[in-house]
């Protein structure tokens, strides 16, 4: 990309305090943009082909969305989790295996979206945000949901084609949850904990593409509880 595009680019992020700058097929954050660092609010690097984001992402302080859909990233650095105003962060389609630990630190954090990675362990850092709305993890590698789930505050929780076998009970516990999507994944019957249908919050549990008939479902225990609360979610929202 030539340096006078890059300039127009900068010259308008700079009045409007939004960057984006996307497939341009670049493979190096544009160290330029590092000016604007107190005063930007947007930034979308989506469609390029970044292989690591750097330090520096962490004195853009004033972020509150920041996309980089479609690169070629393999992690994300520590410093991230210096974005305190951010409140909505995505990174679909990468390469990343895992997440940094200060990624719990993203305290303003509502909308996360690591869809299309290869990531194969829950998250454990997404407990620690209180204001997270929406996660949508789906099409990763995770095998498992762990007991740390019932701190989760997120209201939906997208897990669709993962590799997931198990389930904790916990997940329950997790008093914001309402919508929970687990399709195309490695599910027995016998594995969904029967609390998530008698105790748990969740108003839409996705199971579609499972190993067993979703008929099947209808059998267990507390499955006319989860589908009062199905019915009165739908109605209110009608």
């Amino acid at each position: 990309m030539g340096n006078s595009a890059l300039k127009a680019h900068l010259e308008t992020a700079q009045k409007t305090g939004v960057f984006q700058l996307t497939g341009k097929a670049l493979s190096e954050f544009p160290e330029d943009v590092a000016r604007l660092a107190a005063s930007l609010r947007t930034m979308d690097l989506s469609n390029n082909k970044l292989h690591m984001l750097p330090p520096v992402i962490g004195s853009f302080t004033a972020l509150k969305s920041l996309a980089l859909n479609s690169n070629k990233l393999v992690s994300l650095p520590e410093e991230l989790g210096r974005l305190q105003k951010l409140e909505t962060l995505q990174v679909n389609s990468n390469s990343l295996r895992e997440l940094p630990a200060a990624l719990g630190d993203l305290s303003a954090l509502r909308s996360l979206g690591l869809s299309g990675n290869r990531i194969s362990d829950f998250p454990l850092q997404l407990c620690r945000l209180r204001h997270l709305a929406v996660v949508d993890l789906s099409r990763n590698q995770i095998r498992r949901i762990p007991d740390e789930v019932g701190q989760l505050q997120a209201i939906e929780l997208n897990l669709n084609q993962n590799q997931i076998s198990q389930v904790s009970a916990q997940i329950c516990q997790s008093e914001r949850l309402k919508v929970l999507r687990l399709e195309e994944n490695c599910m027995e019957l016998s594995m969904i904990p029967v609390s998530i249908l008698t105790q748990s919050h969740i108003s839409l549990l996705a199971l579609e593409g499972n190993l067993f008939e979703m008929k099947a479902l209808q059998e267990l225990e507390g499955y006319e509880q989860y589908m009062e609360r199905f019915t009165a979610t739908k109605k209110k929202f009608a």
